[in-house]
């Protein structure tokens, strides 16, 4: 049995459901390659205070609408979601890591600590780590940083989303996964690993066809969220989507290092 075992049965139950996802803030490996050595690294300070910004910059009726909020097990994505999300936290929702969420590479700064360091550093925080198990960092098999691997971990994210029973979620994931998971490869920077900036947000709906009967629990960005941040430019088609993964994707998996 894989690690995540306990939830991996997932049946599918349609909602209309709102799915905010966010790029991380500034972590001390975006400084520069050298810093990809560091496992696990924290936030700079000038990301703890993009956290701050994000926490005063989402609508506040947005945030009073989170019913789950999740994030990726690395130190940066969980002190993310706990910085940008004050608000949610105080209402008392505990922060659900989700490993299959993780960066895609497998240098030092995208592997994850071990779960019991996790439970010592996050002890006195609402985090819930019942998901995370021995294993989750090894890269290797379910957790392996080849792009067929990284698309299956990103499918079940999308399905265990849709299978959630809230309707209003929140996930703190990494430049080069959040990718793989929305299935845009628009403005995508080799450079960077990724199209999203840091602290960055986008929402999401389930397609038309998302719901039982699609086993893609395709993820369809809102019009307002495009909007905030394209303007009216023109969104690619699926062949043009198709062509970026197919070159995007050697950037951002096969263990390479990402800016994520």
């Amino acid at each position: 049995a894989s690690p995540s075992a306990p939830h991996d049965d997932i049946t599918p139950r349609p909602h209309n459901k709102l799915i905010h996802l966010v790029r991380h803030a500034q972590g001390v490996h975006n400084l520069s390659y050298k810093k990809h050595s560091i496992r696990d690294p924290l936030l700079t300070k000038k990301g703890i205070a993009q956290c701050a910004d994000l926490a005063a910059t989402f609508p506040a009726a947005q945030q009073a609408s989170i019913q789950l909020l999740a994030a990726s097990p690395l130190r940066r994505t969980i002190y993310t979601a706990l910085y940008s999300f004050p608000a949610v936290v105080q209402r008392g929702l505990a922060i659900v890591a989700l490993p299959e969420a993780q960066e895609t590479g497998a240098v030092p700064c995208d592997v994850g600590s071990e779960p019991a360091d996790l439970a010592t550093e996050f002890a006195a925080s609402p985090v819930d780590l019942r998901l995370v198990h021995e294993g989750w960092t090894s890269k290797t098999g379910r957790w392996a940083v080849d792009a067929a691997a990284v698309r299956e971990r990103a499918l079940f994210v999308r399905r265990w989303l849709r299978e959630r029973e809230e309707d209003v979620i929140c996930l703190v994931s990494h430049g080069g996964f959040l990718h793989y998971l929305n299935e845009d490869w628009d403005g995508f920077r080799e450079a960077k690993g990724t199209g999203w900036a840091n602290c960055e947000w986008r929402t999401y709906e389930f397609g038309a066809g998302g719901g039982e009967g699609d086993g893609n629990a395709t993820l369809v960005e809102t019009e307002a969220s495009r909007a905030r941040r394209r303007g009216t430019e023109k969104a690619l088609s699926d062949t043009e989507q198709a062509e970026l993964e197919r070159t995007s994707g050697r950037k951002v998996g096969g263990g390479e290092a990402s800016m994520g």
